[in-house]
């Protein structure tokens, strides 16, 4: 999706406690700070690493940033886990994957504006294709390879919603040992 019709897609505009009270295109989404619906799903291969991959230079909220998890905005209607397939096959450029498992959801604020992230896992075995234009760079990185990147404040520029996101992972993770 090329940069104009992005910011005409329309959206769901919701309130603090994720009920749909409106609708607009999402370029007037993002200049009003209207709060929205992403969907972030954490892509594993059959060797337990992580798609990591750099958004193109394109985006309208974060470009040329680094992400852990693949997605994007609800459109207006759409569900979390029809978004979070529909964005983890085309961002992968894949076919078939297997429905992504939920895991939890929350309202991301900072930097970039407002929106309730419902995060995902899936394992991909097939030979990713990445949407050229979505996706600038990917690799494939081991937890550890991984965990040392974001730590490293000198490397990599990271999205900060997927930082949040991946902070909360780790803490659910936890949590659930």
């Amino acid at each position: 999706m090329d940069r104009v019709d992005a910011a005409d897609e329309v959206l769901d505009v919701v309130d603090r406690d994720d009920r749909v009270i409106g609708r607009a295109p999402r370029g007037e989404v993002y200049a009003r700070g209207l709060i929205h619906r992403c969907a972030f799903v954490r892509a594993t291969d059959a060797r337990g690493r992580v798609f990591v991959h750099r958004r193109v230079a394109s985006k309208l909220v974060f470009p040329s940033y680094y992400d852990m998890f693949v997605g994007g905005v609800l459109g207006a209607g759409e569900d979390y886990a029809g978004a979070a397939l529909r964005e983890a096959e085309e961002e992968l450029g894949v076919r078939g994957l297997e429905p992504p498992a939920p895991l939890f959801k929350f309202l991301y604020e900072g930097p970039g504006g407002s929106w309730w992230s419902s995060v995902y896992e899936v394992r991909c075995e097939a030979p990713v294709s990445p949407q050229v234009s979505e996706v600038d760079w990917h690799a494939w990185l081991t937890p550890e390879e991984l965990e040392r990147r974001v730590a490293d404040d000198t490397g990599w520029a990271w999205v900060p919603d997927g930082l949040e996101a991946y902070r909360r992972l780790r803490e659910f993770g936890a949590a659930r040992q």
